[in-house]
């Protein structure tokens, strides 16, 4: 049995304790959490984090607080020995990111909670992506999610790495419903300012990318959520491919969800595959257990850092990747705020 430890019970630590019981060999033992106000969590809470590793001795860590925490609680675990599975962002601003890998960088020890890449949708357009259908990405467009999350997809699905770039983002401020939050519908019928921002990053080598985000635009389904993937043979539009099988051919090949619960289908409703044709590109690790896409995700996410932490797979999301998904969030913030191109450096993580 291997068992962990959260620091803090919000949403998303509620996440993780809900869904690791899937997992038979893996058990939530603790949870660090200074200011319960109140609240009774279902498992034992500790004020101080060397006080829950002393008295339940977890194989790892998971940090969801926020994030003006999260360093320091990611330093202080890895100097108790203890592996880390880190919330993103790692840090605030890029001083905080730079100081936090010359604390642990070399532990070998955090991984990063970046889980939009294991979402099925995107872990299937990933698979189509890699398989050589539309050629060599050149460029990808992210309309969906914010900051880190979507430089993590734009730098998956181009295959950037941790190239520099060249960073221009501008913003704009208009009225917009806002019918859904996080705690679920908000009944309010008055539009309220809504922030767009829109950025160009130029990473070199004919490679590029577009970020475009609407204030709550994650939850707000009166704002579509678009993606686009441009390859040198073809162009991935959502769940569409545009490329060419042959000589002076040209086709469009859906990537088709098996979704089973529908009409007469008496098996349950749940996502089994993705298919690109005849070749399934997705196939959910966890079926039957009837979760929406963002569960699958954390649940896989969760699952590698099981094996991860029992040397028995690599590791889901190393710390480097999150601090350069946060390094480029950060240098769009800071050309949307100044006017200014910014441009990113090669850092210490990515040498």
């Amino acid at each position: 049995m291997t068992r962990f430890a959260l620091a803090g019970f919000g949403f998303r630590a509620a996440a993780y304790h809900r869904l690791s019981r899937a997992l038979p060999d893996l058990r939530c033992v603790g949870a660090v959490v200074r200011h319960p106000q109140g609240r009774e969590l279902p498992v034992p809470t500790f004020g101080d984090l060397s006080d829950c590793v002393r008295a339940t001795g977890p194989d790892f860590l998971i940090t969801a607080v926020p994030r003006t925490a999260n360093a320091g609680l990611i330093s202080e675990a890895v100097s108790l020995g203890l592996p880390v599975l880190a919330e993103t962002p790692p840090a605030t601003d890029l001083a905080g990111l730079r100081e936090l890998w010359t604390e642990v960088g070399k532990s070998g020890q955090v991984q990063i909670a970046e889980q939009y890449l294991l979402m099925p949708a995107h872990a299937a357009r990933r698979n189509a992506v890699r398989s050589g259908i539309i050629g060599t990405p050149t460029q990808v467009q992210v309309s969906s999610t914010q900051q880190h999350h979507a430089m993590s997809l734009i730098r998956g699905l181009l295959g950037a790495g941790h190239a520099t770039a060249s960073v221009r983002a501008v913003r704009t401020v208009a009225p917009l419903l806002n019918p859904l939050d996080r705690s679920g519908w908000t009944d309010d019928e008055e539009p309220r300012p809504a922030t767009t921002t829109i950025a160009t990053l130029d990473f070199g080598d004919g490679r590029s990318a577009v970020y475009d985000f609407t204030t709550n635009q994650t939850r707000n389904l009166l704002r579509s959520r678009r993606l686009l993937v441009r390859g040198t043979h073809g162009e991935l539009h959502d769940d569409t491919i545009v490329h060419m099988p042959a000589a002076r051919t040209v086709t469009r090949t859906p990537l088709v969800r098996r979704q089973s619960g529908h009409d007469l289908d008496l098996n349950g409703f749940d996502t089994e595959t993705i298919a690109l044709g005849d070749r399934v590109v997705y196939r959910n690790p966890f079926p039957g257990l009837r979760l929406n896409d963002d569960e699958i995700a954390t649940l896989t996410l969760l699952s590698a850092m099981l094996t991860w932490v029992r040397g028995e797979g690599p590791p889901p999301y190393p710390l480097a990747e999150g601090l350069q998904d946060q390094a480029l969030a950060l240098a769009v913030e800071e050309s949307a705020e100044t006017g200014r191109e910014i441009l990113t450096r090669l850092e210490a993580w990515s040498c």
